[in-house]
């Protein structure tokens, strides 16, 4: 299957002193998408113009399929125009006095206005993104979806070996986002144009990410698969950067039968790890809001080994749109997720007592430096 090796050893000092230093080096196959993740101020999109050679490092080396565009010691230098990369910002960026068709046309080399001179590869990203009914409107008779949906035909009808992809949805609405992304997702899949993603947004990036790397003060802090790095953040500041609800300070106590014992606060939970961890060890345990299910408390089931239990207070509820996010005190804070049916079924409200169970493969643990 088709790589593409892409590979980012730089240095950059801003105005106020901070060194963006960020280092990768990935292999992408054909259609596969990078999300770069983190907090904002992290780097994200200072590290996307130095690929794209919108922005030049103070040092280092990057390098994409063996070509290198940028190496500060052989004072190397590949123009934006000569790496064929596509780049689309959050906002479209569309030429004003142009129609849809010559804005697509424009990224293959030319403003001609038919979809003919757009050649047969344009004329297909357009329709596959939905916008080929629309190419004699200019970009002002756009909404911002099909605005954005233009923008991405034109950056991808020179089939350039690299997407670089700016938070190209943040600024549309959710309805419209959700189906962008999955649009763009297919899309990529279908004609082989691998893509790096700057976001901030931890459901984009567990939607539309096959490969994650975690940023944080200008340095990649953790790279590996989405589900990988998402389920075992490789320490406290990576797990709160990736939105983990749940990272608290805690000690091993034993290990027994491949289950490890772990007191927070007063309470005893057990944890499957995989990695050895020695008792009385200073760890962070880390624990994700879905994956905490909750029970009645005069119903709850009994306790099985592989699943902790923990009596817990609600402190309260909070809807995020298909679910309600239930913050609980069990002697340490911890959040859930549910859908409004199980809310209303355990008759959830602010004082209610339930229980609060978690796999032990379902609890994460760091080491507490």
């Amino acid at each position: 299957m088709d790589q593409t090796a892409l590979t980012v050893d730089v240095q950059q000092r801003w105005r106020n002193g901070v060194t963006v230093a960020p280092r990768m080096d990935v292999s992408l196959e054909a259609g596969a998408v990078l999300v770069v993740f983190g907090p904002s101020g992290a780097g994200k999109t200072t590290m996307l113009r130095q690929i794209a050679g919108l922005e030049r490092p103070d040092g280092g080396l990057i390098s994409c399929r063996g070509e290198v565009w940028f190496d500060a010691a052989r004072r190397v230098w590949i123009e934006p125009q000569q790496r064929r990369v596509g780049v689309v910002f959050q906002e479209p960026t569309l030429f004003p006095h142009l129609s849809v068709d010559q804005n697509i046309a424009y990224g293959a080399g030319h403003v001609t206005g038919t979809s003919q001179a757009r050649g047969s590869h344009g004329a297909e990203i357009a329709r596959l993104m939905g916008i080929d009914a629309v190419g004699n409107r200019r970009p002002r008779q756009l909404s911002g979806g099909e605005a954005q949906r233009v923008a991405l035909a034109r950056a991808l009808t020179p089939d350039p070996r690299l997407l670089l992809l700016d938070e190209p949805f943040a600024a549309l609405d959710a309805p419209t986002r959700a189906r962008l992304r999955g649009d763009v997702r297919q899309l990529l899949a279908r004609i082989g144009t691998p893509a790096v993603l700057v976001t901030h947004d931890r459901a984009e990036a567990l939607t539309m990410g096959d490969l994650v790397a975690v940023m944080i003060g200008g340095r990649v802090r953790q790279i590996g698969r989405v589900a990988d790095v998402f389920s075992r953040p490789a320490d406290a500041d990576v797990a709160a950067a990736l939105g983990v609800e749940a990272v608290l300070p805690a000690q091993v106590t034993a290990e027994s039968g491949g289950l490890l014992t772990v007191a927070v606060g007063s309470a005893r939970l057990s944890v499957a790890s995989r990695e050895p961890v020695a008792a009385g060890a200073a760890v962070y345990a880390c624990i994700r809001a879905e994956d905490v299910t909750l029970e009645r408390a005069d119903t709850a089931r009994s306790q099985a080994s592989a699943r902790n239990h923990l009596t817990a207070i609600v402190s309260a509820i909070a809807s995020e749109g298909a679910i309600d996010r239930v913050t609980l005190d069990c002697g340490f804070p911890l959040d859930a997720l549910i859908t409004r049916q199980s809310r209303d079924e355990l008759q959830l409200a602010p004082g209610a007592r339930v229980v609060a169970a978690i796999k032990a493969t379902s609890i994460h643990l760091v080491p507490r430096t």
